[in-house]
């Protein structure tokens, strides 16, 4: 048989990482990974098919138009990129300096899906679905999906991963655009305007209905202090304000530079007059403004929302404005868009609303249109950017090898995370690899990629991947180091065991807290399967599956029947138990494995067993 060409060879030598989201930039410098030196020969090709190769790179250099190409005067030898949304001017300058534009808007899925084989790549706002059978009939063509927007909901990540697909977004062009509506917001609710423009528009003339609230000398809390939460403060400083703000990642260099003030979500929420929302909708924000966190703020507190509507319970928002624990809210999204004609969140006398114009500028939308354009070209080119929503290939045998302690890196990373407390951000993460293998011989790169991804994610809309893993953390202010433990010993297995600390942090298991001061929690693969073997100084063993209970005790008789007994008569099924102590009688940890998350009434009785002294739940 003859020998496959190298491109063949990279193509049945790689496999891909699941589907992972967005960074916010362009040109990180690509992450190389090398194979371990006792690769075989037969394995030549894909060593050089490294991991910095994007996606689209993995496929012929440049596609050359097809004879029965649809854009009219199609030059041969430029790939042909498909416009199926109205995309700005300067980005549709910037395509047609490269490629062949085709301009085909308002597409049903058939037309989609006949076009879409004659094509190098897609651009798409959010109207358009890019599901799995758009990337069928492409017939392996399409090489990269831009979508000129943030959110990535209409396009299926796993199928265009799986076709060898690129997809990228444009999540920085909308900033200014979104922070300006914020405020426009903010003041046309502090003053009353959409209430009284209408009113006067109906032959009233009520000045004495609506008389407003100033906004000097105000707080204002800003919950999620990223890209738009800082510029929001910025603006709200210069109206005489003073801000603060809750966000686990934000630098408190930048927020003090700002003249913001990094506090706990408890102080944010009972301090504020008005309460403003720029965190991402992940499953930890979820409804996060429920009927609890509506009592404890401030009587007559005003929200402002432009981030995401799943962030608010809005059947809790329009019992606390029924209340008048919620004097005012002004919204621009919503849970469901459209919401329903008869909302009574919408047609509430207190709220003002919008129909999701945060983006929707002049300016805005033309940025939107050159990022997006950048991004596709970018990747056509073959060049790796920052702004890939899903991840590129990696190697099999790399893959196979560390999948286990990949897995085990990204929950170190989520345990970590979880465990910290207070609103001073994480600075400082170290990661410990004990491995009986040379350093050239172990690149732990996609490792520190997965804490990374683990450390973001569960409090971020960013999703993490090889390619924006280091961009996103020095995005955020987070400095992560490496240090290797070289072990005597067979180097069969890539690594004995994985440990990572976070420094000059608080914790909310006090116990997690190592004897050098720093959060610690340290993990191995047994049999496959990642293992918690140490938080803080105390030694456990429980398998990382499900979700996690760990409790600091006092060390007597009984104990595991106590906490079980509880979740047994909850129905919380309890799939691993360990203790780890210091000391017989002394202090111990209790690491509980369970299967559903248990209810709030369920955790409150454990931390009620007398003897427990602390306890945290964690999502894996």
């Amino acid at each position: 048989m003859a020998a496959p060409s190298p491109t063949t060879a990279a193509t049945h030598h790689r496999l891909l990482l699941p589907a992972s989201t967005p960074g916010q930039h362009r040109g990180l410098a690509p992450s190389v990974l090398r194979l371990p030196l006792r690769a075989t020969q037969a394995h030549a090709h894909a060593q050089r098919a490294r991991l910095a190769v994007p996606v689209a790179a993995a496929a012929p250099a440049a596609s050359t138009a097809s004879p029965d190409a649809p854009a009219t005067g199609a030059v041969p030898g430029k790939p042909t990129v498909l416009v199926a949304e109205k995309l700005g001017a300067a980005g549709l300058a910037l395509l047609r300096e490269f490629a062949n534009v085709d301009c085909s808007y308002g597409l049903s899925p058939e037309e989609l899906r006949a076009k879409i084989s004659l094509c190098d790549a897609l651009i798409v706002r959010s109207g358009t679905k890019v599901g799995r059978d758009v990337f069928e009939a492409s017939g392996g063509r399409l090489r990269v999906v831009g979508r000129a927007g943030v959110g990535i909901d209409n396009v299926d990540l796993a199928a265009a991963t799986e076709h060898g697909c690129l997809v990228v977004n444009a999540p920085t062009a909308n900033t200014v655009a979104a922070a300006e509506h914020g405020i426009a917001l903010l003041t046309a609710m502090a003053r009353n305007i959409a209430q009284a423009d209408a009113s006067l528009k109906a032959g009233k003339w009520e000045r004495n209905k609506y008389v407003g609230v100033s906004l000097v000398g105000k707080t204002l809390a800003i919950l999620g202090f990223g890209k738009v939460g800082s510029e929001v403060a910025r603006r709200a400083k210069g109206l005489g304000m003073h801000v603060i703000a809750h966000d686990p990642y934000a630098s408190a260099d930048r927020a003090r530079a700002i003249g913001v003030e990094l506090v706990s979500m408890e102080e944010a929420m009972t301090t504020a007059d008005f309460i403003s929302l720029h965190m991402p909708l992940t499953p930890a924000t979820n409804k996060m403004l429920n009927d609890e966190a509506f009592a404890k703020m401030k009587k007559g507190v005003r929200i402002i929302n432009v981030a995401r509507g799943g962030v608010i319970d809005e059947e809790a928002l329009v019992r606390a404005l029924d209340s008048g624990i919620v004097a005012q809210a002004a919204l621009d999204v919503f849970t469901k868009e459209p919401p329903a004609p008869d909302s009574k969140l919408v047609l509430h006398e207190n709220v003002t609303v919008t129909p999701h114009l945060g983006a929707s500028t002049v300016e805005a939308q033309e940025g939107v249109a050159i990022e997006i354009a950048e991004a596709v070209i970018g990747a056509l080119k073959g060049e790796l950017a920052a702004s890939a929503v899903n991840a590129p290939m990696v190697p099999a045998e790399v893959l196979s090898e560390l999948a286990p302690f990949v897995v085990l890196a990204e929950k170190l990373g989520r345990l970590a995370v979880q465990l910290v407390a207070g609103g001073g951000g994480i600075k400082s993460v170290k990661v410990t690899y004990a491995s009986a293998r040379a350093p050239d011989d172990l690149d732990t790169r996609l490792l520190r990629a997965m804490i990374t991804k683990g450390l973001i994610e569960p409090i971020s809309s960013v999703f993490v991947n090889l390619v924006n893993a280091d961009f996103s953390a020095k995005q955020r202010g987070v400095r992560i180091t490496e240090e290797r433990i070289l072990l005597d010993g067979s180097p069969e297995t890539p690594i004995d065991y994985i440990q990572v600390q976070i420094a000059n942090v608080e914790s909310k298991f006090p116990s997690a807290i190592s004897e050098t001061g720093e959060i610690t929690v340290e993990g191995r693969v047994k049999d496959g399967v990642p293992h918690l073997t140490k938080v803080g100084a105390f030694q456990v063993d429980v398998s990382l599956e499900g979700s996690l209970i760990l409790c600091r005790q006092v060390d007597q008789p009984g104990m595991i029947g106590s906490v079980g007994s509880v979740l047994g008569e909850e129905n919380v099924n309890v799939s691993f138990m360990s203790v780890g102590r210091l000391a017989p009688r002394k202090h111990a940890v209790m690491a509980i494995g369970v299967d559903e998350e248990p209810s709030k009434s369920t955790l409150t009785k454990i931390g009620e067993i007398p003897a427990i002294e602390e306890f945290v739940f964690l999502k894996l």
